[in-house]
C-alpha cells in the first residue's frame, strides 16, 4: 500500500482547500479525516436513503415495510462507518463492507436491490492505493462472492442474478477504475513536478558554471591586458624618474610612450568589454580594433624590446593558420610571458620561439637569468602562471613553467593541430 500525504501532486482544488481548512482546526492524517468522511457519507446515506424507501419507491410501486426500511437503513449506515479504515485498511474496509452487502441483498426486495455509497467509494479507494493488479483481483473476488451470494438468496432466476451480477461488476469495476485513474494521474502529475525541479536544479547548476567560466575569462583577458601594458608603463615610469634630470629628452620620450601605452590600454581594455559583452558586429572602434593572435608577435617583441632588454623572435617551420581560440590563447601566453620576465628579470634577455610541426604548434618563451647588478622583482601569488595554464587547457594544449638550468624562466605551449583537441578549439569562438 502506497503512503498517502494530506495533500497530493495533482490533488483538486476543493481537496486541497478542505484539507487547508482541516488543518487549520487541528484534524490532520488519515485515519481522522477518514473518520470524518465516514460521518458525513453515514449522514448522506440515511437521508438518501430515507427519502427513498419514503418517497421515491412508493411513487414507483415498489413499498418496504417500515422494519425492513430501517434495518435496510442502518446496514448501509454501518457500511459508511466503516470507510473510516479505507486508507488505512483498504482491503480490510473492502471486505467488511462486502460482509455487510450480503445482508442487505437479502433484505431487499427482488424488484429493487439496495446498495449505499460505501461499495462505491472503498472500490475507488482500492484502485487509488493498491497497485492495479492487487486491486484488479481484490475487486475480482468480490464480485464473486457478491454474485454468489446473490444467486443463492435472492432469487434462483438466471436472469435476474446475471442482472444483478452484471450491475455489480459494473459498480466495482468502474468505480476501481476510476480510482486507479486518479492515481495514474498523481504520479504522473508528482513525475512531472520531480522532473521539473531537476531541470530547474539543472539549469541553475549550468547557469552557476556558464558564470564561473565567464568569470575566470574576463579575470584571463582583464589580466593579460592590463598587465602586460601597465606592467611596462611602471617599468619605463622608474626609468624616466631616473632620467628626468640627467637626460630631460629621453625622460621625455618615456613620458610619450607612457602616454601611447596608456591609450593602447584603454583601447584593449575596450575592446575586451566589447567582446565580453557580445557584440561582435557593432560599430565604433571598440569593435573595430583587431583580434590579437599570432600575426600580430612581431609587434609584441618589438614593443617588448624596446622597453626592457633585447627580446629575439623566432619562427620556425611553415606557418599555417590556427583555431581562433588558439590564435589568441597563444598569443596572450606569450604576451603574459614576456610581462613576467619584464617585472621579475627587467634587462635580461629574452627568446620568443614559434615552432610549426606537421602534427603540433608550439609556443616557448625563455627569459636569461636577472643580471647582478638590477634586484628582479619579489614573485607574486602566480595569477598571471593560472591564467596561462588556463587557457592551455581551454584549447587542450599542454603547458610547463618552470626554471632553466642556466637560471633562468621558460615557459612552453604546445598544441595538438589534429585531434579532439584541435576539434574543440576549432568550434570555440575567439576570447
Amino acid at each position: 500500500m502506497r503512503d498517502h500525504a494530506d495533500t497530493e501532486p495533482g490533488t483538486p482544488r476543493l481537496t486541497k482547500w478542505l484539507d487547508g481548512r482541516l488543518t487549520r482546526i487541528g484534524v490532520t492524517g488519515v485515519f481522522p479525516r477518514d473518520c470524518l468522511l465516514a460521518a458525513a457519507l453515514t449522514v448522506l446515506t440515511f437521508v438518501l436513503l430515507t427519502a427513498l424507501f419514503w418517497f421515491v419507491a412508493p411513487e414507483d410501486g415498489v413499498s418496504f415495510d417500515r422494519a425492513r426500511a430501517w434495518l435496510l437503513v442502518a446496514i448501509c449506515c454501518a457500511q459508511a462507518m466503516l470507510l473510516c479504515l479505507r486508507r488505512v485498511r483498504p482491503l480490510l474496509c473492502l471486505a467488511l463492507v462486502v460482509g455487510l452487502q450480503l445482508p442487505i441483498i437479502g433484505f431487499s426486495l427482488p424488484e429493487a436491490t439496495i446498495r449505499g455509497l460505501a461499495p462505491f467509494v472503498v472500490a475507488y479507494t482500492v484502485g487509488s492505493l493498491l497497485p492495479v493488479r492487487r486491486a484488479l483481483l481484490a475487486v475480482g473476488a468480490v464480485v464473486v462472492v457478491e454474485s454468489i451470494g446473490a444467486a443463492v438468496v435472492v432469487t434462483p432466476d438466471l436472469l435476474t442474478a446475471i442482472a444483478y451480477v452484471s450491475a455489480s461488476a459494473l459498480t466495482y469495476a468502474s468505480a476501481t477504475f476510476v480510482g486507479g485513474y486518479v492515481a495514474t494521474y498523481r504520479r504522473y502529475v508528482e513525475l512531472v513536478r520531480v522532473r521539473a525541479d531537476e531541470a530547474i536544479r539543472e539549469q541553475r547548476t549550468k547557469v552557476q558554471a556558464a558564470i564561473g567560466a565567464e568569470r575566470s575569462r574576463m579575470a584571463r583577458e582583464l589580466h593579460d591586458v592590463a598587465a602586460h601594458h601597465l606592467s611596462g608603463m611602471v617599468v619605463q615610469a622608474a626609468a624616466v624618474e631616473r632620467l628626468i634630470d640627467r637626460d630631460p629628452a629621453a625622460a621625455k620620450a618615456g613620458v610619450a610612450w607612457i602616454r601611447s601605452q596608456g591609450k593602447e590600454t584603454l583601447d584593449n581594455l575596450r575592446l575586451v568589454v566589447g567582446v565580453l559583452r557580445g557584440r561582435p558586429g557593432h560599430e565604433g572602434g571598440d569593435g573595430a580594433a583587431p583580434v590579437p593572435g599570432l600575426g600580430m608577435l612581431d609587434d609584441l617583441v618589438d614593443t617588448a624590446g624596446n622597453l626592457a632588454g633585447p627580446v629575439e623572435f623566432v619562427r620556425e617551420g611553415e606557418q599555417r593558420e590556427v583555431p581562433p581560440i588558439a590564435d589568441v590563447a597563444l598569443y596572450r601566453i606569450a604576451q603574459e610571458s614576456l610581462s613576467n620576465a619584464r617585472q621579475h628579470a627587467p634587462g635580461a634577455a629574452a627568446r620568443v620561439v614559434l615552432r610549426f610541426e606537421p602534427r603540433s604548434v608550439s609556443l616557448e618563451v625563455v627569459n636569461e637569468p636577472v643580471a647582478p647588478r638590477r634586484v628582479p622583482a619579489a614573485r607574486t601569488g602566480g595569477v598571471g602562471l593560472v591564467g596561462m595554464r588556463e587557457r592551455a587547457q581551454l584549447i587542450g594544449a599542454t603547458f610547463t613553467a618552470g626554471p632553466t638550468a642556466a637560471g633562468g624562466w621558460s615557459v612552453a605551449a604546445t598544441l595538438p593541430t589534429n585531434g579532439p583537441a584541435a576539434t574543440r578549439s576549432k568550434e570555440e569562438a575567439p576570447a
